[in-house]
């Protein structure tokens, strides 16, 4: 989806570093800003991922920080890193020093749904914003629990389902 609209998109599966393929896109610089979208079920490989895996399978820490440790690393000084995904609990080797030293600023938290909402509603029925881009699938409220399935699987290109209640 993202890459239908105009970004240019990685698989950290077809890479050896996430951090190093994005500095090395930007001329050395890293990007501007870096968005971790994932959170706590970020994926992975290599040794940092299964020191995560193993950390939460011992109850030592509940998420993995994987995708925020590569934002850090890959972000420019000077620039910023958004935190979007959902993190419940306690992440293990945090580079704060990297944070402090290259000047970096954090934002986080989840959506003010009610702060947008309606600026948003207005831009939908002005035609400056057409949310239909982002809908895969349409299907009966009485399929949700297969919308969530094939969701939660990544099947059938799954994005985001509009769920409509029967006739």
């Amino acid at each position: 989806m993202a890459r239908g609209l105009g970004a240019q998109t990685l698989n950290y599966e077809d890479i050896d570093s996430v951090s190093e393929t994005v500095i090395e896109m930007t001329g050395g610089r890293g990007p501007d800003a870096c968005i971790d979208a994932v959170g706590l079920e970020a994926h992975g490989e290599g040794v940092e991922y299964l020191y995560d895996r193993t950390k939460q399978a011992l109850m030592l820490e509940t998420d993995r920080p994987i995708a925020l440790r590569q934002a850090i690393t890959a972000c420019r000084n000077g620039g910023t890193i958004s935190v979007i995904g959902v993190y419940v609990g306690l992440v293990d080797k945090f580079p704060l020093g990297a944070i402090m030293n290259r000047g970096l600023t954090i934002r986080s938290g989840q959506c003010h749904v009610h702060r947008y909402m309606r600026p948003l509603l207005k831009r939908i029925e002005n035609g400056e914003i057409d949310p239909r881009v982002v809908i895969t699938h349409q299907l009966p409220l009485s399929d949700a629990p297969r919308a969530y399935e094939m969701f939660l699987k990544k099947q059938d290109n799954c994005e985001k389902v509009v769920l409509k209640p029967a006739a």
